[in-house]
């Protein structure tokens, strides 16, 4: 080989390699993905934060207020009520007037919405505010989350949902520690919590990112999922009910049981960290063995652990912290496991619209969790709250092991990825890249997996 041919053959294996570093260099990764959202995920995490505040205080301020828990269970109830109607009619609005609108417009009536409950103490009014937060910050996920997906790859999907989430419920955990600085019978933290909301809108809006188009997904009925994924419909209202009464009514049992004000918010907040430190970690689990079986582990040891504390009756207040430490990081990733085993079960053109009706289906058991255990709370005393979880969690365990006896597992290889899916309320679930490719390929849209 003569020298210039070594030395062509150099050049040519330098160029090659150059250019084999570069289209590495060019593949999204998760940071860069993650700034180029960072608008999104500071106002999402400033709004997390109020949403958060106004649980906590409004739980509180209900008690401080002599309303008895039945009361306070009907008004917690109307945040869920209006997340459902939120899930009906925010894919509309925003087919027909799009994302920046209609997030102006829900993050305008959220920050109007906190200042009714300070300034009228009437359990009427609260429930019609608590209504108009609920639709507001449906709607505000939705179009975040929608936005997430239309920034993210397939490549960064998971992660950066991940981050979001981390931000989202980093947030709703810290809301509650205001409340060390914010008395619950002020008008203040109402003010706060208004206040928040208006500045969180700054970063999105001024943004210098064109907003997602977006198609209202196809409808797929409560009866036709169920008859594709019964456990998922069914563990949905089961995580609805339990997490509904949770986030609602866990201020109302702290200040029965005799807790100060800064002891109800470390307990809220501990709820919060619970379902990120253990969210990840089942997910993983899910995704190496049968969902059914992790399903059923989780929900029984939810069911376990708040049934041990009702039999001890365990007012102790580190005691009862770490027990809701741990039920957070029970209950919340169920609903990643209920929604990753429904998509288990189905095509990927089919699970959009199997999303929005999960999410139908635990806002339904939402609204009935406040009142639920509140009656539950009125018949057994403060007891009553943990019996409650023992037997909702309970329900979900029995029913699992019922279609488990009934229906084989799905084959490991068609399982969607679980341990980077989102927990909150989204219309857009994570796809499975490598399948869509497979129909967009053969042109042919694959049977839902019996």
């Amino acid at each position: 080989m003569t020298t210039e041919e070594f030395s062509g053959k150099r050049n040519t294996d330098s160029s090659e390699n150059k250019g084999y570093k570069r289209r590495n260099t060019d593949k999204p990764s998760v940071l860069s993905a993650t700034m180029a959202c960072w608008a999104l995920l500071i106002s999402m995490a400033l709004a997390s934060v109020s949403n958060g505040l106004q649980g906590t205080l409004l739980g509180l301020r209900a008690s401080f207020e002599g309303f008895d828990t039945s009361t306070t269970g009907f008004i917690m109830s109307g945040y869920f009520a209006g997340f459902l109607l939120s899930a009906v009619l925010t894919p509309r609005l925003l087919a027909r007037v799009g994302h920046v609108r209609v997030f102006a417009a829900f993050a305008s009536l959220a920050s109007v919405s906190p200042l009714f409950h300070g300034l009228i103490v009437d359990p009427y009014v609260w429930f019609g505010s608590r209504l108009i937060t609920g639709f507001c910050f449906a709607g505000i996920f939705v179009i975040a989350e929608s936005w997430l997906n239309d920034r993210a790859t397939n490549e960064t999907r998971g992660m950066l949902l991940s981050v979001y989430m981390i931000f989202n419920v980093g947030g709703m955990g810290l809301g509650p520690l205001l409340l060390n600085v914010l008395h619950p019978m002020t008008v203040s933290p109402f003010i706060f919590a208004s206040v928040l909301i208006s500045i969180a809108m700054i970063p999105l809006l001024l943004a210098a990112s064109p907003a997602p188009s977006f198609e209202a997904p196809e409808k797929l009925s409560v009866g036709s999922l169920y008859k594709l994924s019964p456990l998922g419909v069914i563990g949905m209202v089961g995580v609805g009910v339990s997490n509904g009464a949770l986030v609602s009514m866990g201020a109302v049992y702290a200040d029965a049981i005799g807790m100060s004000i800064a002891q109800v918010s470390i307990l809220i907040s501990l709820v919060f960290l619970g379902s990120v430190l253990l969210q990840f970690p089942i997910g993983i689990l899910s995704d190496k063995f049968d969902r059914r079986v992790i399903i059923t582990v989780v929900t029984f040891a939810a069911s376990a652990l708040t049934g041990m504390a009702a039999l001890m009756s365990m007012n102790e207040p580190l005691w009862i912290m770490a027990i809701f430490c741990v039920f957070g990081g029970l209950s919340f990733p169920l609903y990643s496991l209920c929604l990753s085993h429904a998509n288990d079960r189905l095509n990927p053109k089919q699970m959009v619209a199997a999303g929005s009706t999960l999410l139908l289906a635990a806002g339904v058991g939402a609204i009935a969790g406040p009142p639920g255990i509140s009656l539950a709370m009125n018949a057994l005393g403060t007891n009553g709250f943990m019996w409650f979880f023992m037997a909702v969690h309970c329900a979900i365990g029995v029913f699992a092991l019922y279609r488990m006896s009934i229906s084989a597992a799905t084959p490991m290889v068609d399982q969607e990825n679980t341990a980077f899916a989102p927990h909150a309320a989204t219309f857009a679930p994570a796809f499975n890249a490598e399948t869509i490719l497979e129909i967009v390929e053969s042109g042919e849209e694959p049977e839902p997996m019996k």
